[in-house]
């Protein structure tokens, strides 16, 4: 019995760790009031046939109240501060990576801090985020992405040294299409195989290596249309630079072994001179 009280309590802090902290408080002074009320409540016991069954559980029930109204709300409150700091952690975290020169931030985290600095970096672009901590029955999923009614899903992939190859964007393609998903994410503090890449265009699927990643963490600010559309290059055939992520133009090389031929070069040039292949 005392594990099973254990266990509702160590649940209920769980789950409220995982709402926004002012939400715990919230729900803690509804607990208190409630359960208070009924604390104070005077129960009269029924004599009567058909009627005392009634009663002993109102009596228990109010019994359960004189102490609940006290550990709900602190369960509830502890939550809270779990919530309140886990956010804290989130902002140190994309902070450090955004004031580091280089990638190396992002490969010196475990991955939980990876996917939780993901998570920060898709929040500050207008975002809801769950962290669902990959594995299990969702497919992989680190995080369900919601914004202006859609969802994307998110998969985060923190490989030093190992390209990301297309099986992972294969799964994240099929978990999509089982949930509905408007589109999807494959993050990772590497990079992503040609074929990963091929598969990934037209399906609705964005691929962010580090230097992308790192590049949105530090502050360089994409186009607005990136993250309310992030899917735009599908339909718009631009992509984005792999440097800076803005938008990209068609330029045709003047000089050089390429002279003549067309390339994609970054709209921010002589700033940035991120290139990809036309």
């Amino acid at each position: 019995m005392a594990r099973l009280k254990h266990s509702l309590v160590e649940g209920i802090i769980e789950l409220t760790s995982k709402l926004p902290w002012w939400a715990g408080v919230a729900l803690a002074i509804a607990a208190y009031l409630w359960l208070h009320n009924v604390a104070s409540t005077d129960v009269t016991i029924v004599a009567q046939p058909g009627q005392m069954g009634k009663s002993a559980v109102s009596a228990a029930f109010q019994s359960l109240a004189v102490f609940g109204q006290y550990l709900l709300p602190l369960a509830f409150l502890v939550g809270a501060a779990v919530s309140a700091y886990g956010r804290y952690r989130r902002r140190a975290l994309h902070e450090q990576v955004a004031a580091s020169p280089d990638a190396g931030a992002l490969n010196a985290m475990s991955w939980r801090q990876f996917e939780s600095v993901v998570g920060e970096a898709f929040r500050r672009k207008g975002y809801s985020v769950a962290e669902k901590g990959g594995g299990g029955a969702d497919g992989g999923i680190d995080l369900v992405l919601k914004k202006q009614g859609e969802t994307f899903l998110a998969q985060c992939k923190q490989w030093r040294a190992v390209k990301v190859g297309v099986n992972i964007v294969r799964e994240l393609y099929g978990v999509m299409a089982a949930r509905g998903a408007t589109g999807g994410f494959v993050v990772t503090s590497g990079v992503f195989t040609d074929e990963a890449r091929a598969f990934a265009k037209g399906r609705n699927i964005e691929l962010m290596d580090g230097k992308a990643l790192h590049a949105l963490i530090a502050g360089v600010k994409p186009p607005p249309k990136f993250f309310r559309d992030p899917l735009s290059v599908m339909t718009t055939g631009a992509p984005f630079c792999p440097e800076c992520q803005s938008r990209m133009v068609k330029r045709k090389a003047k000089r050089g072994a390429n002279a003549g031929q067309e390339f994609w070069g970054c709209t921010r040039y002589p700033d940035c001179k991120g290139t990809r292949a036309a």
